[in-house]
């Protein structure tokens, strides 16, 4: 169907997205390093019909996953009718006691999810993760579409898309929905962030402003914004792009910097709300990710319409037996791990480290999933003027604010690397804009 007539202009697009400052950061080495992320001009197609089967089971997981926080940090339904061991969730590096008895604004707390999934070559998608504390990425799919339409208008002429440009609007209106009365603020750690270019592209899209902790005051139980002059306006919904442990001061990791000292009172007051909520890393949890499926059954009584990967827990001593049979055609994760850092391919190891492994494994079970690979689709990316498979996956988004809706669009990674099945950025992976059929 596409006729890849961006292909000619591949290198002009990706020079304005280093104009336009498109780069995503990562340390290493105690060393910051900004680069850029590379864009491939051919687009991932996902029909109509197949992406409603995707936007009715991302929106299913979303809601299910929303209950559960509200349920953890409430009545521990779930724990208690054994659904999750709660060891699980105490041993969670993400479960926060201070959120203990906190309801957000419309019982939301994944306002923002970034769900990570893959098609296999059966073509039944698979969900790898899920993302709900600082997922990122939505802008550059938004904004390689809009340069994309500026260097071949005839292509967007020419095939019937679901227009992207409306994720800014999206989100606003999901910072609307819970806003307490003020104005929006996008809160940034700095321009040393990985995501900086993002933080700054959704403010101006969405018209909420750019700030740093500096600029935030607690005064009174509620939050303001304090511009260069010293005018205040109160604020209603903050987008924080700061991890839980950094956001207060006071609260938290007490030699944060970049946080707002008493933030975290004022909104378990009611008064601000945060995007997302504090405490929602006890759900995306590697470990926690084995037990979405029984979420879905056990909140909303239905059966999952998007599968997780096989996996297995060596917490569960029927699991630890297959996994130790299975080992060589495994992939291991570390639960802390992201980024696809922690991630190691069983029959990639040497005789030495699968023994260091198992003995990890054996001493910490609760640290580790293993899962069956998934023979996941290549699709095809221009290499040096070639077409050459690459492995990819989807990170969709989806809004959570008074409904829960998906973004009909979504950013594929893909690995520059042929022998590699990890397509994260951090990793030296790519990025190709995502076409959702509208008919």
């Amino acid at each position: 169907m596409y006729n890849y007539e961006l292909n000619s202009r591949a290198d002009a697009i990706n020079e304005l997205l280093a104009r336009y400052g498109v780069k995503f950061g990562i340390y290493k080495n105690n060393t910051f390093k900004e680069q850029l992320f590379p864009f491939d001009p051919i687009p991932r197609i996902i029909t109509r019909e197949e992406f409603a089967v995707l936007e009715k089971g991302l929106i299913q997981r979303v809601d299910a996953l929303n209950l559960f926080l509200k349920d953890i940090y409430s009545e521990k339904k779930i724990i208690r009718d054994k659904v999750v061991p709660e060891d699980f969730i105490y041993a969670s590096s993400g479960y926060l006691a201070q959120c203990e008895g906190i309801v957000p604004s419309l019982g939301v707390f994944s306002h923002i999810s970034g769900i990570d999934l893959v098609k296999g070559k059966n073509g039944q998608w698979y969900i790898l993760e899920d993302n709900l504390r600082v997922p990122s990425g939505a802008s550059y799919p938004m904004i390689a579409r809009e340069l994309c339409r500026k260097s071949s208008p005839s292509t967007f002429q020419k095939y019937h898309l679901e227009d992207n440009r409306n994720y800014a609007q999206l989100l606003r209106e999901t910072m609307d929905a819970v806003n307490t009365g003020g104005i929006n603020v996008i809160l940034t750690p700095g321009r040393y962030n990985a995501a900086y270019f993002e933080h700054s592209y959704l403010a101006e899209q969405t018209g909420a402003h750019l700030v740093n902790g500096s600029e935030l005051r607690v005064e009174d139980d509620h939050l303001y914004f304090v511009d260069y002059s010293g005018r205040k306006e109160l604020v209603g919904a903050v987008y924080r792009r700061i991890s839980d442990e950094y956001l207060d001061p006071m609260n938290f990791n007490p030699v944060s910097v970049i946080g707002i000292p008493h933030i975290f009172d004022v909104y378990r007051k009611g008064n601000v709300a945060l995007l997302n909520a504090p405490g929602n890393g006890v759900a995306d949890d590697k470990g926690i990710y084995y037990f979405v499926p029984k979420m879905i059954r056990y909140y909303l009584d239905q059966e999952p319409i998007l599968q997780n990967a096989p996996t297995y827990l060596p917490f569960y001593e029927d699991d630890k037996k297959f996994v130790l049979e299975n080992f060589d055609r495994l992939v291991l994760k570390d639960v802390a791990e992201a980024g696809g850092y922690g991630v190691v391919f069983a029959d990639k190891m040497t005789k030495q480290e699968k023994e260091s492994f198992l003995a990890m494994m054996e001493k910490e079970p609760r640290r580790f999933i293993a899962q069956e690979v998934i023979d996941f689709e290549d699709l095809n990316i221009m290499d040096n003027g070639e077409i050459v498979p690459r492995k990819a996956d989807l990170r969709a988004f989806v809004l959570s604010g008074k409904q829960t809706r998906v973004w009909k669009s979504g950013l594929t990674r893909f690995s520059r690397n042929p022998d590699s099945f990890i397509v994260n950025s951090s990793q030296g992976g790519g990025f190709k804009d995502t076409w959702v059929l509208s008919q």
